[in-house]
């Protein structure tokens, strides 16, 4: 008897013991512990959804789409519902096109109610996962970035980033109004997980529209020119720019090698670079009517001077020759300029004096930016007065020892073409239909000095000139070959084999309405501007003009 009384005795000892451990055990949980179980419950029934706005498309002048948001589907997961977390992260791996080693991990965490699998699925990949109908899955509406057009003006129009922002091109640099704002939304589930509210707590408002001043038909030209440059020369990369020089309107931007905007790792790193701002070159002598330009100004020139040559020209230990060897000649300023004397151009660079030539390269913009609305500008490199040396003024006048963008080059020819006055390129028409606000420029040589000028690269494509493959039947055309050499890193020197080709041109010449540059880096098998990059100049402005019905 006795033994069963200290049985029982000890039994309920032992259930007082594990009563008065409960009740600690629920002090515990109910009173320290209080706080950080109901963030975990309210993470458990509760969850903050975000609603990513509508990314503004970006178009054409002529409202042809480049970049558009199309419908997507974000898939995210409540990961407490999920019962065998590593047999449906297999599942989901290739839909989701997401590692699966990253799929279990988001599917096994415990700290929070609610994770994202994968953002912006496409609708076709995204109903295959939902037909799955695997439970403790969210499908979240949101919106896919694609470039309709692939290729074109992929450099121009960059590209966005996994949370759909701005990467780089006009993505990035306007990615504060295309954006808009995110919206959010309260969802609120029961006990075993079912949605019970979902509430709009702040509603989404889409990205700004974009129209761009590019025509798309242009843009197309200047790329499939660029495309053949490719396969003839074999360059190393090439760049056009089309554009009005009356207002700046860029109506062309293109690179060479092309980028699929869709799959842009697939490309290279250097062929992404828009080298229309973003790469310097030596100019060579498309810099000459700058010089040309400055002693015009100073009075220290006519079109009609006449300078006796002799075959080279010797500034301290640096010996200048022509591309082509002669003998001694007398050239006017205007067959300098036509004939690309090199010789020439020194020799009026010197009438100029250091001084006022530095003044006059700054003068037209060069050695900064010009202040376009393009991204990742460079600002080019030139030689402040004070660290000229005694041959400077045998480099600098035809266009080496300094370095240039050829959007400073299109820019400071435009103010040449439109009667003197500087104005930063543009390529934003309009956000959401408001006409962005012109630009205004400033005079940095007169109207006379302009008109001079055109006259006598007018000469360039005719008889005699360096660029006469490049002229266009039935139209009066000016412009200027530029054949330079390229820097030598190892040698301090200049390279024998590697060159920039370029030609700067504008129609008509008398009332330019249009302006074209071709840059070609490194073409293979022959350098001179006037043959690689001349009878591009031709194809681009010949299809211009005609398609802007621009009259003879």
């Amino acid at each position: 008897m006795q033994l069963i009384e200290r049985r029982i005795g000890l039994l309920f000892a032992v259930f007082l013991a594990m009563l008065a451990i409960a009740g600690l055990r629920a002090g515990w949980l109910g009173v320290v512990r209080a706080d950080a179980l109901r963030k975990v419950a309210a993470t458990q029934q509760t969850a903050k959804v975000t609603v990513p706005a509508e990314r503004g498309a970006i178009t054409d002048r002529n409202g042809i789409e480049l970049a558009v948001s199309q419908p997507a589907t974000t898939v995210a997961v409540t990961p407490y519902l999920i019962k065998d977390p590593a047999k449906v992260a297999a599942r989901l791996a290739r839909p989701l096109r997401t590692p699966e080693d990253e799929l279990l991990r988001q599917l096994t965490r415990r700290d929070t109610g609610f994770a994202y699998l994968a953002h912006r699925v496409p609708a076709i990949r995204a109903r295959r996962v939902e037909r799955m109908k695997i439970e403790g899955l969210e499908f979240i509406p949101e919106h896919r970035r694609t470039y309709p057009r692939h290729f074109l003006a992929s450099q121009l129009i960059g590209g966005i980033g996994t949370e759909g922002t701005g990467l780089s091109g006009l993505e990035y640099s306007l990615d504060a109004k295309l954006r808009g704002r995110d919206g959010e939304r309260r969802l609120v589930k029961d006990a075993l997980g079912e949605a019970i509210e979902l509430r709009e707590t702040r509603p989404t408002k889409p990205g700004s529209q974009i129209r761009l001043t590019i025509d798309e038909a242009i843009q197309d030209k200047a790329e499939e020119v660029l495309a053949d440059i490719g396969k003839t020369w074999r360059p190393h990369a090439a760049t056009a720019i089309v554009m009005d020089p009356r207002t700046g309107a860029l109506l062309a931007l293109a690179n060479w090698p092309r980028v699929d905007a869709n799959q842009p790792g697939r490309a290279p790193a250097f062929a992404r670079q828009n080298r229309a701002v973003g790469a310097t070159y030596e100019p060579g002598s498309t810099f000459k009517p700058f010089t040309v330009a400055g002693a015009l100004e100073a009075k220290e020139v006519t079109p009609e001077t006449k300078f006796p040559l002799a075959p080279t020209i010797r500034l301290y230990d640096r010996e200048i020759r022509e591309s082509h060897p002669r003998g001694a000649m007398t050239l006017s300023t205007r067959e300098i300029l036509e004939q690309s004397s090199n010789v020439g151009a020194v020799t009026i660079g010197l009438k100029l004096g250091a001084k006022r030539f530095d003044r006059w390269v700054r003068r037209f913009g060069f050695g900064k930016p010009t202040g376009t609305d393009l991204p990742g500008e460079e600002a080019g490199i030139v030689l402040p007065l004070a660290k000229y040396s005694g041959a400077s003024m045998g480099n600098l006048p035809i266009g080496q020892g300094l370095a240039v963008t050829p959007m400073q080059m299109a820019v400071a020819y435009s103010a040449i073409a439109n009667g003197g006055v500087l104005r930063a390129a543009h390529i934003v028409e309009a956000v959401d239909g408001r006409p962005a606000p012109p630009h205004k420029g400033r005079r940095v040589i007169s109207t006379s000095t302009s008109a001079s000028v055109r006259r006598m690269l007018e000469g360039v494509l005719g008889p005699g000139g360096t660029a006469t493959g490049a002229a266009i039947k039935g139209y009066d055309l000016a412009g200027k070959t530029g054949t330079a050499q390229k820097p030598d890193p190892v040698t301090g020197g200049y390279s024998e084999t590697k060159y920039v080709a370029s030609f700067v041109g504008f129609a008509p010449a008398k009332t330019p309405k249009l302006l074209v540059t071709v840059m070609v880096d490194e073409p293979k098998g022959e350098i001179y501007g006037g043959l690689v990059a001349g009878p591009a100049f031709k194809r681009i402005t010949s299809f211009a003009l005609s398609y802007l019905k621009i009259r003879p």
